[in-house]
This record gives C-alpha cells, structure tokens and sequence, in this order.
C-alpha cells in the first residue's frame, strides 16, 4: 500500500493562497503557521455561546461567509467551535457569554480543552484548509434539514431568511448536542467533509463533497481500518490528516498489487 502527499506544512500559506469568502472585503490576514495580524471588518457579525449545546448561536448575520459556514436547525443558525474561533481570529465575529464579549485568548482555551468535539489539532487543520479556500464542515452533520425549492430560491427573500424559514417549517426531533457528541480523538475516523471553493455554494444542496477528512495518530492506518472507513463514507475519497510539531500533512492511499511469486 502506498500513499501520496496530499499537501505540506500550513506553514508558507502566502496571502496569494488566501480565499476570502467575501468578496467585498479586503484579505484580512498573513498566515504563516499562525494568524500573526488581525484587523477588524466593516461588518462583524454577533453570537451567543451556548454552553450546553457546544455551539454558537448566531443573533446578528454581517457579510457573506455565513453562507458557507453553521449548520441551520430549527430556524436558527449555529457555528461549531472551530468555525466560531476561525471567524473571531479573522474579525468577522463577536463571541459573547453572560453579557461579555469573549477575547481570543478565552476562545483559545476552549478549544484546547478538547471540549465540543473538537481539540487543538481539528481546529489547526480546519484553519489551514479555510485560508486555502476549500467549505468545511463536520462529517456526518447535514448543513440544513430541508432542500429550497425552486418556488423558494426565486423569491425576493435573502438566502439567510430562505435559509432559516425552510428549517423551521421541518424541525428535527433530535438535538445539536447528540450530533456532536461521542468524538474520540484516539481513534481513525472521518472528522471533516472538505468541499472546493465555489462562491455559489448553497446548505441546501452541498453536493458530494471532494473528500472525508479523516485524522490519524503518528502511526498510519491499518489495511482493515482504511476499508472500514471507506464503506462508511459510502466510496467518497478519503484523506488523511497527521499533525506533527505544528505540521499539518494530509495524505491518501491507493491500492497496491504486488506480483504472485512463483
């Protein structure tokens, strides 16, 4: 079994590589590693960290990169922890609790006590491949309950109302936290679908994503724990993740004959 480098380091990502999902604004940050500028955004939007659910509740929309970033339920749009600190470090979101905006530093921490599904490594990755441009989202967890019809998509609503209207009309029985609970770190398993850019992406119909994003321990998988993963995620490729020293690599397999000897 072989294996191909899928991408280096997320170190040297130059502001070239930068996507930015809104189009209006100015790239608003160097990264060579780390976010080593910050500068804030005309347009910032405003959530409310929900401790029980592990998520952020968006309260005020600003700008575009909602569209492709939170999952909608029941009328309202949240962001998993990893999209609410990428969203702070980049200013395009305030994070309150209790009344009081949260600093970076305080999102920090939250992520680095591996707390709602996510931990230190998840977050550095799902970093590096937003600055590159690529639509990530937890594997598994459907952007929104509902497809837009046509009659829907035509109208003069704004895709956020369209968005939060046709969630509400069909609400799910069961609950942000049961999707995002039970994630191990120590174990091989799909962590992120990672789509391509594409500025006309739509939560209604994501489409199959590009690959499933899965993280491995310093040691690659094993034959049988590749072929288990590659029947759950239904023949999408797979990718894999390794984090080392600050270095984020992906790689993937490919099926290897080996001659029958005599």
């Amino acid at each position: 079994m072989e294996f191909e480098e899928f991408a280096i380091s997320s170190g040297g990502t130059s502001d070239s590589e930068v996507f930015v999902e809104d189009a209006n604004d100015e790239e608003l940050c160097d990264y060579s590693g780390k976010l080593s500028k910050l500068q804030s955004r005309k347009e910032t939007s405003m959530a409310y960290w929900k401790d029980e659910l592990g998520m952020a509740e968006i309260v005020s929309y600003k700008g575009k990169s909602w569209r492709s970033t939170g999952i909608v339920r029941e009328g309202k749009i949240y962001y998993s922890i990893e999209e609410t600190l990428f969203m702070a470090e980049i200013g395009a979101l305030h994070l309150l609790q209790d009344d009081h905006c949260l600093l970076l530093e305080e999102i920090y921490k939250m992520v680095s006590q591996g707390k709602y599904g996510c931990c230190w490594e998840f977050f550095e990755v799902y970093r590096h491949l937003k600055l590159l441009g690529y639509i990530v989202g937890r594997h598994g967890v459907p952007w929104t309950l509902r497809r837009l019809t046509k009659t829907e998509s035509k109208s003069n609503e704004t895709m956020e109302e369209i968005m939060v209207k046709s969630d509400r009309e069909h609400e799910d029985t069961s609950t942000v936290v049961e999707m995002f609970e039970g994630m191990h770190f120590d174990e091989v398993k799909p962590v992120f679908d990672v789509y391509p850019p594409n500025s006309n992406f739509q939560k209604s119909s994501p489409g199959i994503p590009s690959c499933v994003l899965c993280f491995t321990s310093s040691l690659p998988p094993s034959k049988q724990e590749i072929s288990n993963l590659e029947r759950r995620c239904n023949g999408i490729p797979l990718k894999f993740c390794n984090i080392e020293h600050g270095r984020v690599s992906f790689f993937s397999f490919n099926s290897v004959e080996l001659p029958q000897l005599p």
